[in-house]
């Protein structure tokens, strides 16, 4: 049982073992008979730890890397298939206490336009997202215990919830909101949320304490243990990710990595995502500023090694990325992605005057939800909008049991392609809807397992007629 008064980050996020681990790795970087077993022991799902993690990520060895990047893709389709997550972010306020010197909802900010959702601009943004086809969002909210409280959220939660509009309706909230009670972890996983994600910025104690010098996330031990909390308080999905940028990125790769070991050793289950967001430009915020900021093929190298170090857990990107590196990434690793997204608040109902601009960062990928899944169907990926799991109780050690079995793709090939039949049916454009039924066509005939393709067949069917929401 978590004891709320511990301090137990200092001893999982130990900072001499991050030093001496990349010590370790830059000592033997072109050591073929280590980096070699890794892949090996890689190739079989197994993970592998920080240290060795930290190893292949400083190997400059030419055919060592090749073979890292063709693990990645190799253990992406294993495991994932060419299925992609689509979600969508939601800014319910940008009122916040805190200080954080990289965002632009810091408290000195007087230039950026406060903003407060009430529940009536909440519904209307919920059927803003509908109209577009979305079925899972991300709550986000700044913290701020007088404009934001829990009660706030909470109610907020059941307003999204609560929305059916013509097909639509949100079947998943994911929560992303700062680090709070174990009571309050309790309130949101009795409110029904699907994921809790909480984003530790860096796990360099020293930097994250300049980076974050005023307001409550001010104590890094309180942060960095809200996991542990979540959990205690019946949170069994959580997130994962750092800002990468803001620190070197070696430790934060290795501080990430320690984490998702502890969630696992300390609760059974490890991290549900990890996402990798980098510094992008906002209001009242430079990232030329930040001198740690880390190129494309290094961005890509953390993605292909959290696939291959952490294979069964899902990895997200968001609009901060351009559809270039998304799409260099999507065969790398990632699973998840956001697409037609607002970082602003009340951005979905009506477009936002540039001198209001309440957004957190600026978007690079502008696209519409429909571009966005063309584009994926032209790939070869099915766009899926299930959220099946949360709703069946296939979350946390259960989910991961059935991961790591291989049953689960029974259930997420079959919901993945007929969420998508779903989106056709009732968003797609013309172009849209052609190159997803040939995708639905082909990828029905790849179901290996004959009563799942014979259901699946049938319940696209019936869906065509009208029906509604099933699933695996």
């Amino acid at each position: 049982m978590y004891n709320p008064k511990s301090n137990v980050a200092a001893e999982f996020i130990d900072d001499a073992e991050v030093r001496e681990t990349l010590a370790y790795a830059a000592a033997n970087r072109n050591n073929r008979k280590l980096v070699n077993p890794l892949l090996d022991k890689a190739r079989d799902c197994k993970g592998l730890t920080h240290r060795e993690a930290a190893v292949l990520l400083e190997c400059d060895l030419p055919e060592e890397n090749e073979r890292m990047f063709a693990l990645a893709r190799e253990l992406k389709q294993k495991l994932y298939g060419n299925r992609i997550v689509m979600f969508a972010p939601l800014y319910l306020s940008n009122y916040c206490v805190n200080g954080c010197t990289y965002c632009p909802y810091h408290c000195t900010n007087k230039h950026i336009a406060r903003k407060k959702l009430s529940q009536e601009e909440i519904a209307r943004e919920v059927i803003a997202l509908q109209d577009l086809g979305h079925k899972r969002l991300a709550l986000e909210t700044g913290e701020d215990p007088v404009h934001n409280p829990i009660e706030y959220v909470l109610e907020s939660i059941r307003t999204i919830y609560g929305i059916h509009h013509r097909n639509g309706a949100i079947r998943r909230v994911n929560v992303n909101i700062a680090a709070t009670t174990v009571e309050n972890y309790r309130k949101l996983h009795e409110a029904g949320i699907g994921t809790y994600i909480l984003f530790q910025e860096t796990y360099n104690r020293q930097a994250y304490e300049e980076l974050h010098p005023t307001g409550p996330k001010h104590d890094y031990a309180w942060h960095t243990e809200a996991m542990d909390r979540a959990m205690a308080g019946g949170i069994d999905d959580v997130g994962l990710g750092v800002l990468f940028g803001l620190n070197l990125y070696r430790y934060d790769f290795v501080g990430l990595l320690m984490h998702a070991e502890h969630l696992e050793a300390a609760h059974g289950v490890g991290p549900h995502t990890i996402s990798v967001p980098r510094i992008r430009p906002a209001d009242d915020i430079d990232p030329g500023k930040f001198s740690n900021a880390i190129g494309d093929d290094i961005f890509a190298r953390i993605v292909a090694l959290l696939r291959i170090v952490v294979p069964y857990t899902g990895l997200i990107i968001s609009t901060r990325e351009s559809q270039s590196v998304r799409e260099r990434v999507l065969e790398l690793g990632v699973s998840q992605i956001s697409g037609g997204s607002r970082t602003s608040v009340g951005g979905y109902a009506e477009e936002e005057p540039p001198e209001e601009n309440s957004a957190q960062f600026e978007t690079s990928d502008r696209r519409t939800l429909d571009e966005v899944v063309n584009w994926l169907l032209s790939l070869g990926y099915i766009p899926s909008f299930c959220t099946a799991c949360y709703r069946e109780g296939r979350t946390g050690d259960r989910f991961m049991r059935l991961v790591k079995s291989g049953q689960i793709a029974n259930c997420c090939q079959p919901n993945a392609l007929m969420t998508l039949k779903e989106y056709l049916e009732d968003y797609a454009s013309p172009d849209t809807r052609a190159k997803g039924e040939a995708v639905i066509a082909a990828e029905l005939e790849r179901i290996p397992n004959e009563k799942v393709r014979r259901i699946a067949r049938e319940h696209l069917t019936e869906l065509h007629d009208g029906k509604r929401d099933f699933r695996f």
